[in-house]
């Protein structure tokens, strides 16, 4: 928890040091009120003396407490306002760590539990720094203080308050022991039911086809009641602390009065009166010790949660993105868009087994280099190492004679144009999703957009939109049909002027009258660009300057359509199952 402190900026550490020194003034001012009751009991109980002699203590406590109510204002003004900057720093550094992770570090967290990180778990960190800020400064310092200003009274008034004050920190141990593992469990079930409802909504289409609502709805409610379990049982724990806490004070008051009438009893009539006044004071300071440690104790109920949320947080931020960005920018001139793969194999970090096995290759400037294979062969995966998504376990991934490793991560980006295999939209509108973030160049303009997406085979449906190219796209872009978000997608590709295009099967959701419209354009407007296409038909691949057929991780053939379908068994077979024999015998 400590460590998360480590983010307080420079301007948050002064606002915590002017907060302290008001703090000790406001401890100083409530501990001054005792001492004017005192008089003013004294004053009340000695006869002779009017009643006019009592405004002025009177007077000086009403100082006290307006000044000790402002002090507390501003504590908890400048408390609030560092608490809400650091939990605001943490969610930008979380957003920024998170953004700069490889796929096997968003494997690792899950999407679920980097949400909840992000949300949940910062804004329990900002509430009990909040809180906490405050009470844990001001709480031992008012209760070191009072003890010693009532230090030099009776010991067995001394005794009965230090028993107090045990009995709270016995409770607050019991607290933390009981309740630290639920709260540890509290964060995994709140994970858990995010997965559960992400699933539910993403999945709404599928759910409903399958007529598995009931089977849903039973996983929702099996983690929403577990979550529910362990929140009762912390509820129900710190509950039961508020009546406890209540009980001790009482039973404090009673024993601070109980022994101070045996002890005025006791005395003679000249001392009863120091013993009264002693008595209210002592009682006064004993509930300002009492209640510096309830105040305290309240921070500790909540400390186990927000240790494990800090916990949580903190592990996201140490942990080092699996890519490191290489440094080095390209040479000038050397933008020509070649590729090689020298002996490049593949492993995820959990496995032992190779998705790729010694794959070489090159791919020339202007060239189309096509892959092909059955599902899990490698094609995306092969992909998917030119940008870096993860880093080839053995041999060299070149772009342009340089390995892939050794650039900068911005620089062979702008070189690329992506086009995933599932279609990627953002909430906003066609242009803005078309002219997609930063390629290095300058920005262009509304008819570039507007040629990126003829070229792409979208402006027909684009221009029925409500808005045309202003028309709005919601999250994900739910309002359109798969083919449309595909081919929003090419476009934003081709919008960038890249030097490499990367096609991961994006032509799948297009009839084939529009695959091969698109592609005759593309190969006109993409002319001295490499192209590199994953492709599960052949008639997408088949005009392609290289075909590599690949099967579990290897390469088993290599050349154009019409040798692969004399050399290659496996390409053969696809084949078969797309091609007629007439359209076999053209190829």
């Amino acid at each position: 928890m400590l460590k998360i402190l480590k983010y307080f900026s420079t301007k948050n550490v002064w606002f915590i040091i002017v907060s302290t020194a008001f703090i000790v003034l406001q401890v100083w001012l409530d501990l001054k009120l005792p001492d004017y009751l005192a008089e003013i009991t004294q004053l009340v109980q000695t006869e002779g003396n009017s009643l006019s002699q009592v405004w002025e203590p009177g007077a000086y406590m009403m100082l006290c407490a307006i000044g000790s109510l402002l002090a507390s204002f501003i504590v908890v003004y400048l408390v609030a306002q560092s608490a809400a900057s650091l939990a605001k720093r943490l969610r930008s550094l979380l957003f920024d760590k998170v953004e700069s992770f490889s796929m096997a570090e968003m494997n690792r967290f899950s999407t679920a539990s980097l949400i909840t990180r992000s949300t949940n778990d910062i804004t329990q960190v900002q509430t009990i720094m909040a809180m906490g800020l405050q009470v844990m400064i001001k709480a031992p310092i008012l209760a070191v203080w009072a003890i010693v200003k009532i230090s030099s009274k009776s010991w067995q008034w001394t005794l009965s308050s230090g028993v107090s004050v045990a009995l709270l920190l016995l409770m607050i141990a019991i607290v933390i022991v009981f309740a630290m593992p639920k709260f540890r469990a509290i964060q995994g079930l709140t994970d858990q039911l995010n997965r559960v409802t992400r699933e539910g909504l993403t999945g709404l289409r599928v759910i409903r086809a399958y007529n598995a609502a009931k089977s849903q709805e039973a996983k929702f409610e099996r983690a929403n009641r577990e979550l529910t379990g362990a929140n009762l049982f912390t509820s129900r724990l710190m509950a039961l602390m508020m009546p406890v806490m209540s009980l001790i004070m009482s039973g404090l008051s009673l024993a601070i009065y109980w022994i101070g009438a045996h002890l005025i009893n006791g005395a003679e009539m000249p001392s009863r009166l120091g013993l009264f006044s002693d008595m209210v004071i002592f009682s006064s300071y004993a509930m300002q010790i009492v209640m510096a440690f309830m105040m305290l104790s309240m921070v500790f109920f909540m400390l186990p949660r927000a240790s494990v949320s800090a916990k949580r947080v903190m592990e996201v931020l140490n942990t080092e993105p699996g890519i490191k960005d290489g440094g080095l920018k390209p040479s000038a001139g050397a933008g020509t868009g070649e590729i090689e793969f020298r002996n490049v194999s593949f492993k995820y970090a959990d496995s032992d087994e190779y998705v790729l096995e010694d794959i070489s290759f090159v791919a020339h400037r202007g060239e189309t280099v096509a892959f092909i294979g059955s599902t899990g062969s490698g094609k995306s995966t092969l992909l998917n190492l030119i940008p870096r998504f993860y880093d080839a376990t053995e041999g060299e991934v070149l772009v342009d004679g340089m390995n892939v490793k050794d650039y900068a991560l911005r620089d062979l980006h702008n070189k690329l144009g992506y086009v995933p295999q599932k279609a990627v939209l953002f909430t906003g509108t066609v242009t803005s999703n078309v002219a997609y973030g930063d390629n290095g160049r300058a920005a262009g303009s509304a008819d570039d957009v507007k040629k990126a997406v003829a070229i792409a085979k979208g402006k027909e449906f684009v221009e029925k939109l409500e808005d045309g190219y202003e028309g709005s796209i919601s999250q994900g872009g739910t309002n359109l049909s798969g083919g449309q978000k595909q081919r929003l997608s090419i476009a934003r590709a081709v919008y960038r002027k890249p030097d490499i295009y990367i096609f991961d099967d994006s032509f799948s959701a297009l009839d084939y009258k529009t695959d091969r419209q698109l592609r005759s354009m593309l190969k006109q407007e993409t002319t001295g660009a490499t192209n590199l296409i994953v492709g599960q038909r052949i008639g997408t691949i088949k005009e392609a300057d290289l075909i590599l057929v690949l099967d579990e991780g290897r390469i088993v053939g290599r050349g154009k359509h019409h040798e692969l379908l004399q050399t290659c068994e496996v390409y053969r077979q696809i084949a078969n199952s797309q091609l007629s024999k007439e359209e076999l015998e053209i190829g």
